[in-house]
């Protein structure tokens, strides 16, 4: 049965702080482009690695006081929430922001504040009486959705989603879903991440053999790669402005493609090692709640993060999924800014939506030899592949504790 416009969601903006761009038209440029954010870093305790960092102002939206009161991810939502509100052409009334609500899909929160904290009382012998009493709302599991709330005066309700590395898209599903239930009008929606600004991801990655290395900062994210070696941490955020369609029409607002369809299981199997099953079933509903069958979907954005277990679980996935599916090409976002954790599902599906326009996938860069258990037809590799038509974009998140999430976007069209 069709939808009504009051059924639909659209995109009407977007704001981003990645690795490698700090707005759409930069970020998407240097996909084309093969330019990587990969960087060499240092980080307390634990040394010499690599990560993907962010180089946003942000002072554009926040004073120095602010900044020192709050979080990093507090700090990169408040910047993207801006920049999507600019982008969507939308100065919030005090009405508006009684009916506007704030989903933010983050994979762990209070670590870096808390690392910071044992820090700065170790100076003192350890003494408490010197620990910040703004530790309590920094860690609090509702912020950053909390800080972007008092920044822009929104009294619509706020969360913060705890979904690993699923969490960017499954930001995008909650803010569709309050829509769609009538609880808000606008939706900011999305994922941000801080995750280099502690150094125990970075050792636990490392106590796995699943931390990246490489004499080369560029190359080091490299899925389906043979040589793949591990993850890349990455920083920043993305935030997309959703609405239902009968509003977003109203007042002529451009649109960047309808969030048509999506779905979030579980694997119930194992804390690390993903389930190709059930990440098979996740893609298969979400197409499905789309309309659409998996022959129409014209581009798979991979999760596939550089773990050789990983990476050949999602392909073990896709091909069942994607089996005689001839137009449906396969690309990777993680290869160019690492992995941003709860803003990865936000960030790549934002690189990804200028497809509808240009027609161009993005490629995988780092795919020097290609590992025959990752090997997907019309999987984009060395550089961007133009296509007879975009209709509707796959974006695959899956996250540790076997969390699944997937959103279908397609093509604009009344």
């Amino acid at each position: 049965m069709k939808k009504t416009e009051c059924e639909r969601i659209v995109i009407t903006g977007i704001g981003l702080a990645s690795p490698n761009g700090s707005n759409l038209q930069e970020y998407r440029r240097n996909l084309l482009d093969s330019i990587s954010g990969v960087v060499a870093y240092s980080v307390r305790y634990f040394g010499d690695t690599l990560a993907g960092l962010c180089h946003f102002d942000a002072l554009k939206y926040q004073t120095r006081k602010e900044l020192r009161v709050g979080t990093r991810a507090g700090s990169v939502a408040i910047y993207c929430v801006h920049e999507a509100l600019a982008d969507a052409g939308l100065d919030l009334t005090d009405s508006e922001k009684a009916r506007t609500g704030v989903f933010i899909g983050i994979t762990e929160h209070g670590n870096v504040e808390t690392e910071n904290e044992i820090y700065e009382i170790s100076k003192y012998e350890y003494q408490t009486k010197f620990w910040s009493h703004h530790h309590n709302p920094r860690t609090v599991a509702n912020n950053p959705a909390g800080e972007v709330t008092i920044n822009l005066g929104i009294t619509g309700p706020h969360f913060t989603l705890g979904a690993a590395c699923a969490a960017g898209n499954l930001g995008c599903v909650t803010g569709a879903q309050q829509l769609l239930l009538g609880e808000v009008d606008i939706a900011l929606a999305g994922g941000v991440s801080e995750s280099p600004g502690t150094f125990g991801i970075f050792a636990a990655f490392n106590s796995q053999n699943a931390l990246a290395k490489h004499a080369e900062p560029a190359k080091a994210s490299r899925p389906f790669d043979q040589s793949r070696n591990g993850i890349v941490v990455s920083e920043g955020g993305a935030i997309f402005v959703l609405e239902r369609l009968d509003r977003a029409l109203t007042r002529k607002a451009r649109i960047y493609g309808e969030l048509a369809g999506w779905c979030c299981n579980s694997d119930a199997t194992d804390t690390v090692l993903p389930n190709s099953v059930r990440q098979a079933e996740c893609m298969r509903q979400a197409i499905s709640r789309s309309g659409l069958q998996p022959s129409d979907i014209h581009i798979v954005n991979t999760h596939a993060t550089g773990t050789p277990a990983g990476d050949i679980r999602e392909c073990e996935a896709l091909r069942e999924v994607f089996a005689n599916c001839p137009e449906t090409h396969f690309t990777n976002t993680k290869s160019f800014i690492g992995h941003s954790m709860g803003a990865a599902g936000a960030l790549e599906l934002a690189g990804n939506l200028p497809s509808f326009d240009d027609l161009t996938v993005h490629h995988t860069i780092n795919v020097d030899d290609l590992d025959p258990a990752c090997a997907l037809p019309n999987l984009v590799i060395g550089q961007p592949k133009k296509l007879p038509r975009v209709d509707a974009i796959l974006n695959n998140s899956f996250g540790m504790l076997g969390i699944n999430c997937v959103t279908v976007v397609k093509r604009f069209s009344e």
